[in-house]
């Protein structure tokens, strides 16, 4: 997919904190509006095994696939690669006493995890990943929940 059908796609409008507030619990909030982190392996995602994709719970934008999560051992759910390397802003944390790189959703700004440079080949990369960042959507419901243009990427399983 294209830039253009990334733009054209997009049906997003930024919530005020109010209304964030009101629709996310306060976890989901916590995660994505103030760079928190959920606890390792108490979290909805990180053994998570179905077939589908994972989007932003706060703009829906389509962020990972199950066909690039693994099992990284850290608690958290782990992807080596996202589906749209232009949905994701890397930025430069120095919080914890650490150098780290956070990663973002572009669209809605929510603070994902983190990504790191020790995953898997050919990559080499984990998308560590906060589980209250995220919705899923199963493969049986692409179609329905409007994300069809992704059920050519599990043609194969």
């Amino acid at each position: 997919m294209d830039k253009k059908s990334l733009i054209k796609r997009s049906r997003f409008q930024r919530e005020n904190d109010k209304q964030l507030k009101k629709r996310l619990t306060s976890l989901q909030y916590q995660v994505t509006q103030k760079s928190g982190t959920e606890p390792p392996f108490r979290n909805e995602f990180w053994n998570h095994q179905e077939e589908g994709i994972y989007v932003d719970i706060v703009s829906g934008e389509p962020l990972f696939t199950s066909l690039d999560k693994f099992d990284s051992g850290c608690g958290w759910p782990s992807f080596t690669k996202p589906i749209h390397k232009e949905q994701i802003v890397e930025v430069e944390d120095r919080s914890h006493g650490m150098i780290r790189t956070e990663v973002r959703s572009r669209e809605a700004d929510s603070h994902l995890g983190h990504v790191f440079n020790d995953g898997p080949k050919p990559m080499g990369l984990r998308y560590c990943i906060n589980s209250a960042a995220l919705r899923f959507i199963p493969r049986k419901n692409l179609e329905k929940e409007g994300f069809g243009e992704y059920l050519h990427l599990f043609k194969n399983k």
